[in-house]
């Protein structure tokens, strides 16, 4: 029989054992935590987006996007395809067999989630057809030009994902379609981020966020939720964020993937860095020079620069070297935007120009290098801070001239250096840049060695890297840390029902 005293004991006995229980579960969550942030990076914000079977749903209910296993069974097949669209074609040349794309000779296998149009071509106005990705690529509306054009690699590389499996594709292919996730070499993540920055990033009335944040916060909860995800920690997924304020929002909790990206400059170097990163190529706004049979004689003017001359940040220089430079002979230093007459009057510039001013802006990078390269016009970079499109392929000192800035600064200086480059050295560097500006031009279909494979051959070149990383965090996978964030997840899954 119970005493009086037992049955006073037995309250604070249960409450000892909850607290005890309390304890435990939250020790184990807070040390399974650490390892997710460690390994995946995720941000307290999406802490509880784990689950690999969750689901986002618009506020009507219906489903937004599933798990990795529904876009698997939802995939279309190279077959499908073909029956939905037996009229698909490319513009260009005609279907060579000897040309098409072999998977088995692809430098990379890229599984491209199925996201829904709002975050990709949905932006451009096109309606969904059968399933989330157009069938018919010639019919999809352009991506804006002017300022929106200069950040598109976005559309360029989800294009040629798309195109790579279908039939009629007439041209090598570096990047193969995998409609299985255990065959991909990295997972493409389809935003057009810098479009969604672009167009949306205004907080409309009666609204808390923008359309930009909102698209951001549920890319982050999809992706969060993936199993590939939570397996590398993301660091063999790809996402395109080439405007240098897209995905501000978002690239922290997604600092672990392979970024795509113009520079460097509003980047942390804990969230963005070349040795894990992409630099890609502005799409250049002005027209290439097909036929330029131009001479060190005929390029009358020595040194062109049109572009905004007050910048912040970094770009105070350029109002430094225009007090320097405007009155000196043979320099075309002025302010120009980007609308019609400004893309006319730069492109005859340019055109006629020995030597094309690259000056760092608001950011180390600017279009302006790639439309001088566009034009056959000798760069001459003062950016000390730039990082440029695959730079261990390229040697950019070829056909480019560097100038750092406190030498640029000098009065005299830079004239003095252009002038004693003779027509000789001069001629050497105008033929390498009719060399390679096809490495800088984005097209579909896409061409051998265009941006697009170049970029594309710049992931597949960190594959080696991205490998060692996973292969080395196996090394303790049986260690008592990894059993317990192991036991937090059973654990979160039986409280999840």
């Amino acid at each position: 029989m119970q005493t009086t005293s037992d049955r006073k004991m037995q309250p604070k006995k249960m409450a000892l054992w909850l607290v005890f229980l309390i304890s435990a579960l939250v020790m184990v969550y807070s040390l399974a935590f650490l390892q997710i942030s460690d390994r995946s990076l995720i941000g307290d914000r999406y802490s509880s987006f784990l689950d690999p079977k969750l689901r986002v749903v618009y506020d009507d209910g219906n489903p937004l996007y599933g798990s990795l296993d529904d876009m698997q069974s939802s995939s279309i097949s190279s077959a499908e395809l073909q029956s939905e669209n037996e009229n698909w074609s490319l513009t260009g040349s005609e279907s060579d067999s000897s040309n098409q794309c072999d998977p088995q000779k692809a430098a990379l296998k890229v599984y491209m989630y199925n996201l829904p149009p709002e975050f990709h071509f949905g932006m451009l106005e096109w309606k969904p057809e059968s399933s989330v990705w157009p069938t018919n690529l010639t019919q999809i509306p352009r991506y804006p030009g002017g300022l929106n054009l200069q950040h598109s690699p976005e559309y360029w590389l989800t294009m040629d994902l798309l195109s790579s499996n279908m039939p009629g594709r007439s041209t090598p292919c570096t990047a193969w379609r995998v409609e299985r996730a255990r065959d991909a070499d990295v997972f493409f993540v389809p935003f057009f981020s810098s479009l969604s920055y672009n167009r949306h990033s205004k907080v409309e009335p009666h609204e808390r966020k923008s359309r930009n944040e909102i698209l951001q916060d549920k890319l982050v909860h999809f992706l969060m939720g993936q199993e590939a995800w939570r397996r590398s920690g993301g660091k063999n997924h790809v996402i395109v964020m080439h405007h240098p304020n897209s995905m501000s929002i978002a690239r922290g909790q997604l600092r672990s993937a392979m970024f795509i990206v113009s520079d460097f400059g509003r980047y942390s170097p804990l969230i963005g860095n070349v040795e894990k990163d992409i630099v890609a190529p502005y799409k250049h706004v002005v027209r290439s020079f097909t036929d330029d049979s131009s001479s060190f004689e005929s390029r009358t003017t020595l040194l062109f620069f049109q572009g905004a001359i007050f910048r912040k940040d970094g770009g105070f220089i350029r109002q430094e070297l225009y007090a320097l430079l405007k009155n000196e002979k043979g320099v075309y230093f002025t302010s120009g935007n980007t609308q019609s007459d400004g893309i006319r009057k730069a492109t005859q510039g340019m055109r006629s120009s020995k030597f094309c001013l690259n000056i760092a802006g608001d950011t180390p990078s600017s279009n302006r290098l790639f439309d001088a390269i566009a034009s056959h016009c000798v760069p001459v970079i003062i950016s000390d801070e730039i990082e440029l499109p695959y730079e261990d392929k390229l040697d950019y000192s070829e056909f480019c001239i560097f100038v750092q800035s406190d030498d640029a600064r000098k009065k005299g200086f830079l004239i003095n250096l252009l002038n004693s480059i003779k027509r000789e050295e001069w001629t050497s560097m105008w033929r390498r840049l009719k060399e390679v500006g096809h490495h800088f031009e984005y097209q579909y279909p896409t061409q051998p060695d265009d941006a697009v494979h170049m970029i594309w051959k710049a992931v597949a070149r960190k594959l080696p890297s991205i490998k060692l990383s996973l292969h080395k965090g196996k090394r303790y996978s049986r260690s008592w840390l990894a059993k317990q964030s192991k036991s937090f997840f059973s654990l979160q899954k039986l409280v999840r029902g």
